[in-house]
């Protein structure tokens, strides 16, 4: 988060997608640890560029929408469970680099409205989007003036969510 109380929000490579930086955990990480080197390998980002404000209390979990499921890989991934950090920029912009590892996963970024990324995420992530950045919303009104959520993006959210709930249900029938 920026001081101003706008998030990063970064574009995949050779896809449309948007989303916050994130990443897997290695079984010997905290998760914690786990962010650091993750925000590390995605924007350049090391741990003296940010300061965190707040964690989500537990892990947030979401299902992939039957057609995002790729069932000829090892081990199969059928959704996340995250735990989600808010995190300050204390470094300027120039710090971030998004081709700091070998295969870099974001081509661009920019900073966008707090609640932008509930609206704009794909649609199997927005409910977990909500979940955490309504959590993450106290600490970061500390730092700056955000807005409160608006409910219509809720039920925007909730619909779409058991809309993809509801397809899954049908295809695997």
């Amino acid at each position: 988060m920026h001081d101003s109380g706008r998030l990063f929000w970064a574009r995949r490579v050779r896809h449309d997608g948007w989303q916050f930086p994130q990443g897997g955990m290695n079984t010997d990480e905290t998760p914690e640890e786990a962010m650091y080197r993750e925000l590390n390998e995605e924007t350049g980002l090391l741990p003296e560029h940010v300061e965190v404000l707040s964690a989500t209390p537990g892990w947030l979990r979401y299902r992939l929408p039957h057609h995002f499921v790729r069932r000829n890989s090892r081990p199969r991934c059928i959704g996340q469970k995250q735990v989600w950090f808010l995190l300050r920029l204390l470094g300027d912009e120039e710090s971030v680099k998004l081709d700091a590892c070998d295969k870099p996963e974001f081509d661009q970024w920019r900073w966008v409205d707090f609640w932008y990324p509930v609206q704009n995420v794909v649609p199997f992530k927005r409910f977990v989007y909500e979940r955490a950045l309504r959590h993450l919303s106290n600490a970061a009104r500390n730092v700056s003036e955000i807005p409160t959520f608006q409910p219509s993006a809720l039920a925007r959210s909730r619909s779409g969510f058991h809309r993809d709930r509801n397809r899954q249900k049908q295809a695997a029938s």
